[in-house]
């Protein structure tokens, strides 16, 4: 029997018999030094160097799987988009008391049997001082939103505290869940706490301690034998760096690196990839959207013509089907499929270049000498940005600049390194047009506030990442009405009328969401896909390698139960 809570996020799903509903039994799961041939490891390849390791501070995904590993938050976000206990006893909601009806007064209980990696006890206090600390305005927090209306925190008890926020905000547990917790005894005496010490050599609560780094080529984890929850079932976790794709996943082959995800198996290489011999390699649905993204503070595409005639002569499915070998699934939005909040009645678009020929002819859009057209004196012309290097992306770029030179575009491929090209390129909106890959989410919650709202362009005086200078009102309104909105059904509704107006807008014109293929040795277990984290090691702690010595689960971190009857048929729909 299962009963839901309405959390902050949404929908909070408990088991009423004690046990969550995406909990699998591990009866089979290995005690800690278990091994396979003498090894007790795993090693993850990544493309690109973890280097942040206060995980308060701006960091990138290859920094999460240190990150995940080492640290804990108050609540986790499990693969189904379910908010899950970690450091808190149990998920606060409206049903439990943990928020109070107006959204307004949150209360946390904590579990008492943690301590950091020092062996020190952890407390409300250092939960007080992880919220205080992000927003101090002389630390560099990677995520300030949300926890800009945390008021009056007030620890009760060891094991307990409250806060008030300044307003209701729906989204703050998903914002939670990506919140780990920092000790107060290491950080707070620091004058400056972004240049600290334990910034390169940090103490957390996780399942794996910090063990040793070499600069440039891998980075090691140790088992945490105190972890208050099941696991860690490997001794050591390994992160090694490997620049090229190619090579890194020529490793993998070989087994030199036990495990890689994101999109380390690239899906020209995944049909080999699926064949090989002891590998375990499966595409899993990600969060991220690939799309044709315009700066609409540019002449040529101001005008929602322009937008449509683009989005018809863009040929999806060939580029899915021929470049792309099937792997991707097309997409008409920026929300995630596998979302409650997915829009699935969205219209279909249908490659047709004459339709996009006949909209631009009849939005008065005439073509010039070289075929290009004008309006009002602007040359439909314009830059596509890309990171150089990617081959399927400039396989793409080729391909639309034929394409968009058919209908009268003119596009010119313009392409730049990584560092430069999500630098203030991208930020402070410097390009006409980019294919990107983006989540739009955080977690598994819909607020897309950061991306789509105009208070978020940053070249207007906004902060966030609405770069392609998107504005609409209604858009706006839907957006702060869902930030408040607390009832997922009511949510759902909100977030349909968003998806229907951007699709109907085109700030950005989308081609595929994403499938990530992650390719493992087939001596892990264990491992689960994740969409709504940033890494594929978010559940290190539960590996193990087979034919370890096994030993029962423990019961002692499940969560508390809670019990509603209300929205039940939001699940079912």
């Amino acid at each position: 029997m299962t009963a839901l809570a309405i959390g902050a996020g949404g929908l909070v799903a408990y088991n009423l018999l004690g046990k969550p509903e995406t909990e699998t039994e591990q009866s089979n799961s290995p005690a800690i030094g278990s091994s396979v041939n003498g090894r007790n490891k795993v090693v993850v390849g990544l493309s690109q160097e973890p280097t942040v390791f206060n995980p308060l501070m701006v960091h990138t995904e290859p920094d999460d799987g240190v990150l995940f590993s080492m640290f804990d938050a108050l609540v986790r976000m499990d693969p189904k988009g379910i908010v899950r206990p970690n450091l808190a006893v149990e998920v606060p909601s409206l049903e439990n008391g943990g928020i109070s009806q107006d959204g307004l007064n949150w209360r946390v209980r904590l579990r008492d049997d943690v301590r950091w990696h020092d062996g020190r006890p952890f407390t409300a206090e250092d939960v007080k001082f992880t919220l205080e600390l992000i927003t101090n305005p002389d630390f560099r927090a990677w995520r300030t939103a949300g926890h800009t209306l945390v008021r009056d925190i007030t620890v009760i008890s060891p094991t307990e505290l409250t806060w008030r926020m300044e307003q209701p905000f729906a989204p703050y547990l998903s914002f939670l869940t990506e919140t780990f917790i920092v000790p107060r005894h290491m950080l707070e005496g620091e004058a400056d706490p972004n240049a600290a010490p334990f910034n390169q050599a940090p103490v957390g609560t996780g399942a794996f301690k910090w063990g040793n780094r070499v600069p440039g080529d891998h980075l090691e984890l140790v088992a945490n034998p105190d972890y208050f929850g099941d696991g860690p079932y490997i001794d050591r976790l390994i992160f090694k760096y490997i620049p090229d794709v190619t090579v890194l996943y020529t490793q993998f082959k070989s087994g030199s690196v036990d495990l890689v995800g994101q999109v380390y198996i690239s899906p020209d290489n995944y049909e080999e990839a699926r064949r090989l011999p002891g590998k375990v390699v499966e595409p899993v649905l990600a969060s991220s959207v690939e799309s044709f993204y315009l700066n609409l503070g540019r002449p040529q595409f101001k005008e929602l013509a322009v937008r449509q005639a683009l989005f018809a002569a863009l040929d999806r499915e060939a580029i899915v089907g021929s470049l792309y070998h099937g792997v991707p699934v097309v997409t008409e939005t920026f929300m995630p499929q596998q979302s409650f909040y997915y829009n699935p009645d969205l219209p279909r678009q249908e490659y047709d270049p004459g339709k996009a020929r006949r909209i631009l002819d009849d939005a008065g859009w005439v073509p010039g000498d070289d075929g290009i057209r004008v309006k009002n004196g602007v040359r439909l012309a314009f830059e596509n940005s890309t990171t150089s290097g990617d081959h399927l992306r400039e396989m793409v770029q080729q391909y639309l600049q034929q394409t968009f030179r058919e209908i009268g575009a003119e596009m010119t491929i313009a392409n730049l390194p990584p560092a430069v090209m999500w630098g203030d390129f991208w930020t402070q909106s410097r390009f006409d047009s980019v294919i990107v890959g983006s989540t739009y989410l955080i977690g598994a919650d819909p607020d897309v506030t950061n991306r789509l709202h105009s208070k978020s362009i940053v070249i207007q005086g906004g902060s966030g990442s609405n770069n392609a200078q998107y504005v609409n009102k209604e858009v706006d309104a839907l957006l702060e009405k869902g930030a408040q909105t607390f009832d997922p059904e009511e949510r759902r509704a909100i977030y349909f009328r968003i998806q229907e107006i951007v699709r109907h807008d085109l700030p950005l014109l989308p081609m595929f969401q994403y499938k990530n293929v992650f390719g493992r040795s087939a001596e892990i277990k264990g491992f689960e896909a994740n969409s709504n984290t940033r890494t594929e090691s978010w559940n290190a702690a539960s590996w193990y390698l087979a034919d370890g010595r096994k030993k029962p689960k423990s019961d002692r971190n499940r969560p508390r139960t809670s019990r509603s009857s209300s929205l039940s048929r939001a699940m079912e729909s």
